[in-house]
């Protein structure tokens, strides 16, 4: 690429990259805190994201892309399941993908791509979770819902200091991959989480 297209490129990746911070912590942070966060001024945000709206698609449709991503390499991962399954999702801790793109569910009209995104990614990670169950390596009573509500509150986890809540975020993975890992003895109360029920928070303003 040439000087001004590579700089370009760098200024929208250190913006995803702060937008992805400022909204996982408050979805509803003003954009001005993204700018401020990126180190770009606020006219240069705005002439690549004229809104808000404009902002939060990309980082969703950035966010499912890198979800799909990492699912796609453990569905086409071989040898055993289960290793499969949590290395994906450790990476989608790494990444945070996930827990943005749910995050910020609701807060704008979704476009067919996001929709077909979401759509792809929540059936990717449902034929994992079934190739893992068939495995015998999961317990029965969870759902993939469960599993993607899980993520998103280790996701949430964070404390000052270099790479603190990233290790935090990592031991409280593995533990919870420990809760799911068969066999075990105790019932979870309720019911899990549904589908439906992740699908409808996109609806919001649609």
């Amino acid at each position: 690429m040439s000087g001004r297209r590579a700089e370009a490129a760098r200024n929208n990746t250190r913006i995803l990259d702060a937008a992805r911070e400022v909204f996982l912590a408050d979805p509803e942070a003003p954009i001005s805190a993204v700018a401020a966060r990126a180190g770009v001024g606020i006219g240069a945000l705005y002439r690549r994201y004229p809104t808000k709206h404009d902002l939060l698609r990309a980082l969703a449709a950035d966010g499912l892309s890198r979800y799909i991503a990492d699912l796609q390499a453990a569905l086409d991962a071989d040898g055993d399941p289960w290793t499969a399954y949590c290395d994906c999702l450790h990476r989608v801790v790494e990444g945070q993908s996930q827990a943005l793109a749910q995050r910020v569910a609701g807060l704008f009209p979704p476009t067919a791509e996001l929709s077909e995104l979401a759509n792809r990614a929540a059936g990717m990670a449902e034929a994992l979770f079934r190739r893992v169950r068939r495995a015998g390596e999961l317990r029965d009573d969870v759902s993939a819902a469960d599993v993607v509500l899980l993520l998103e509150t280790v996701m949430l986890v964070d404390l000052p200091g270099a790479d603190r809540g990233a290790a935090l975020r990592h031991r409280y993975l593995e533990l919870l991959l420990q809760g799911l890992h068969n066999p075990v003895e105790a019932k979870l109360p309720g019911s899990p989480a549904r589908q439906a029920d992740l699908v409808a928070r996109w609806r919001k303003n649609s």
